[in-house]
């Protein structure tokens, strides 16, 4: 892509006193337009490595402070006086750890408390949910494409050594669970039904993605599974592929929705309280996610995703 002048506005934000002021509040909130997303954009357009040392040590140090290091699914787990939005879910650690590992972090050293996070609240099917309740319900499994596609990347990709056991099997598990839902379905299940709604969007893939799922990401996750454990490439890789390849026939991928567009934040206000108002978009955000428009970011993983497949 030509030089993108909204690259540098972000990254002189996040060397601003303006950016540590926001992670000294919290690392995450709010959306889309505070240190969090401007990281995580650099991130998937390529540009981890222009994320200033002192963003990044801020935030690992806002991601150290946050009150709980657990997922709190049972009575009691949740402390008294903290809100569920100021506790992490799996799907923002695992896509901050592939931001942190990237840039360069020791991220088992530095926040040793994610990676066992992200291996503990795999569900029997493989996947992982953002919802609290899905792991308290006994007759079904509703787990969540969202709240696994992070964590099943971050383990693949951010290690240097060879995987543990444990990380192999979880793994292995997730991909099954991807093959399982040939990566376009949405959950089978009455708690997570309205996934089977989200799921019909799936299709239209979206830039920058964050936490969000569509079909390429999924795919690219999976291809690179079978590649790093030497194992076939599933009949579904092939077929979401067959499927890309109809309706991007030159190669060029074009953006199909904006799945952040309208979603409320949580925001701290100056007495220390916090409340719920309309989100913002950074400039870049808006420069690189024009529903409608070739993005060269999806066009390069499709690339990288079709030669994995040998197309």
């Amino acid at each position: 892509m030509a030089h993108v002048p909204e690259i540098e506005a972000s990254v002189r934000y996040l060397e601003s006193d303006e950016a540590l002021a926001s992670l000294a509040k919290d690392p995450y909130w709010p959306k889309w337009d505070s240190p969090w997303w401007h990281m995580l954009l650099l991130h998937e357009m390529g540009e981890t490595k222009r994320i200033p040392k002192r963003g990044v040590h801020a935030l690992m140090e806002s991601l150290d402070r946050l009150p709980l290091k657990i997922f709190p699914i049972h009575d009691g787990e949740l402390p008294e006086g903290v809100p569920p939005y100021r506790v992490p879910c799996h799907c923002q650690l695992g896509t901050v750890y592939q931001v942190l590992s990237t840039w360069g972090v020791d991220v088992d050293r530095e926040l040793p408390w994610i990676r066992p996070w992200l291996l503990r609240y795999q569900m029997p099917d493989g996947g992982l949910s953002c919802d609290d309740t899905a792991y308290r319900v006994e007759d079904e499994v509703p787990s969540s494409m969202v709240g696994t596609i992070g964590a099943f990347e971050a383990i693949l990709l951010c290690t240097n050594r060879p995987w543990t056991a444990v990380e192999r099997a979880f793994l292995d598990h997730a991909a099954e669970f991807l093959i399982g839902r040939k990566l376009v379905e949405g959950s089978s299940t009455r708690h997570n039904a309205e996934e089977r709604t989200s799921a019909l969007e799936w299709g239209q893939l979206c830039f920058p993605r964050f936490y969000f799922y569509d079909v390429l990401r999924g795919l690219s996750a999976l291809t690179k599974w079978a590649q790093m454990t030497k194992q076939p490439i599933p009949h579904v890789a092939h077929d979401v592929a067959e499927s890309l390849r109809t309706r991007f026939p030159d190669g060029q991928l074009r953006i199909g929705r904006q799945p952040w567009l309208g979603k409320p934040t949580w925001s701290p206000a100056a007495s220390g309280t916090w409340h719920r108002e309309p989100s913002s978009v950074s400039p870049l955000l808006a420069r690189v996610s024009v529903v409608g428009e070739v993005s060269p970011y999806l066009t390069r993983q499709w690339s990288d995703a079709q030669g994995l497949l040998g197309i």
